[in-house]
């Protein structure tokens, strides 16, 4: 267990996080982490750059066709 600081990053706020922990994910400056809510709180993992791609896809795509998505839906 890792316990970080949340600091202020200009307007916004931030967290640091330790060298060994950044090392245990294997990411560094400029890398993503993803954030999601558990049924026991809160997972943070290391980004997967193949699937940051293809949500940006996804993203593009159903914003485009959003209309005939939500017709399929029902």
């Amino acid at each position: 267990m890792y316990t970080v600081k949340i600091c202020r990053i200009g307007d916004a706020l931030g967290i640091t996080l330790p060298d060994e922990l950044l090392q245990q994910l294997k990411v560094g400056e400029g890398d993503s982490l993803v954030v999601t809510e558990t049924a026991h709180g809160v997972q943070i993992l290391a980004g997967n750059a193949e699937f940051e791609k293809v949500m940006k896809i996804y993203r593009k795509g159903s914003e485009k066709y959003k209309n005939a998505l939500r017709e399929l839906a029902q």
